[in-house]
């Protein structure tokens, strides 16, 4: 190969590599012009309503009443009357305690009164000779004095040998022990045949009140206040007072029986901050049982005005701030931040930070970034959360 021709080859290269770098320039500077798609979003328009304050409080359900059965005799239990785990009323029998030596007490006290009677007779019927003795002066004063302080003494001892007889006989009515209280009796702590001692620290069984029974919950002193002052300045503000209580079980189903506010303690927990509530719900099935726990929903007013968005969609900055996704009149993402005050019903009610008629980023906006153009569509859950806080409000 020439000299000419190897230069024209270099030459015809060369070109062919700067050709090649211009053609790859032109395809980023094309691709470059070309704009990401927008984000398809779900949104939600936010409007005043009006939400009723209720607070989703943690429970436990007690009885209204517990007695624990204890005889008010000592003795050898001979018989269990009551099936464990039933319904007893005031008054049923319960147990029956051995009978036989109260038996013998009543006898020896009827006797005693007896002879305390006979006795009282003979000093009645001195003191009645005596005074007719005396009317004519043929006895003498200290005869007449002994009589009747004779017979002052045998009516002494004839109330006593009565009370004596009275205090066996309702020893021996104390040999059937009954139910102080009317509720469900739990299981047997003593077996017949074995011997039972006042004063001792075991009891018979156990008996609790269930219907009605209590919700016992705590809340947060300023939080309380908080709900006070906003429930004082809406529409019912003298319903106020009148909390309307609602329980959800654990696994979330609701309860179907209202219940009323009791009280609240005067006081405030130091170590916790906490004030106990107490509520009181019918139980007529008896769904509700001791020591179960409860989600309480204590309503105590209504906030008119409010703009509640779905929980979802409140999210916070590495600092604890939260924030929300809005989007603008030309479509843009906008990072917004906002002061949510209270949940409710599974939606923030945000105090500050948001204005009518926003729509707001419910889902998708996990791949935004601020100023990001969107294609917003409404949000499907919306009328699902929209009738939800209907029926709650009414």
């Amino acid at each position: 190969m020439t000299t000419k021709t190897k230069a024209a080859l270099r030459a015809a290269c060369a070109f062919g590599v700067v050709v090649s770098l211009a053609g790859c320039g032109d395809g980023k500077q094309a691709g470059a012009d070309k704009q990401a798609p927008p984000v398809v979003v779900s949104v939600v328009t936010v409007v005043p309503e009006t939400l009723r304050i209720v607070s989703d409080l943690p429970g436990r359900i007690a009885p209204t009443r517990i007695a624990e059965v204890r005889p008010r005799v000592s003795g050898i239990i001979i018989e269990r009357v009551f099936q464990q785990g039933t319904i007893v009323k005031q008054g049923d029998v319960l147990y029956r305690l051995d009978p036989a030596p109260f038996q013998v007490r009543v006898a020896s006290a009827k006797a005693t009164l007896q002879r305390a009677e006979a006795t009282r007779t003979l000093a009645a019927q001195q003191a009645e000779r005596q005074t007719r003795l005396k009317d004519r002066d043929v006895t003498t004063v200290q005869l007449y004095d002994k009589a009747v302080a004779e017979l002052a003494q045998a009516e002494a001892d004839e109330a006593s040998a009565r009370a004596g007889l009275q205090a066996a006989e309702l020893d021996l009515q104390y040999t059937e022990v009954r139910a102080p209280i009317t509720g469900r009796i739990g299981r047997a702590l003593i077996t017949e045949g074995a011997l039972f001692t006042v004063g001792g620290s075991e009891s018979l069984a156990t008996i609790q009140q269930l219907d009605p029974v209590y919700a016992d919950f705590t809340q947060s002193a300023n939080e309380l206040l908080a709900l006070k002052r906003a429930a004082q300045q809406s529409a019912k503000a003298g319903d106020a007072i009148e909390a309307e209580v609602r329980l959800r079980f654990d696994d979330g189903a609701s309860y179907a029986h209202r219940g009323r506010l009791l009280f609240s303690e005067a006081s405030v927990d130091a170590t916790t901050g906490q004030v106990t509530l107490r509520g009181e719900f019918p139980n007529p099935d008896g769904d509700l049982l001791p020591g179960m726990y409860v989600r309480v929903q204590l309503v105590q007013g209504e906030q008119a005005n409010a703009l509640a968005v779905p929980e979802r969609a409140l999210r916070r900055d590495p600092g604890g701030q939260a924030q929300l996704y809005v989007v603008s009149a030309d479509r843009k993402a906008e990072l917004r931040p906002v002061t949510p005050s209270r949940l409710v019903d599974g939606r923030w009610i945000i105090a500050s930070g948001l204005h009518p008629g926003d729509a707001v980023v419910v889902q998708g906006f996990q791949a935004l970034s601020p100023g990001a153009t969107v294609d917003p569509k409404p949000w499907p859950n919306a009328a699902v959360g929209a009738t939800s806080a209907t029926s709650q409000a009414k």
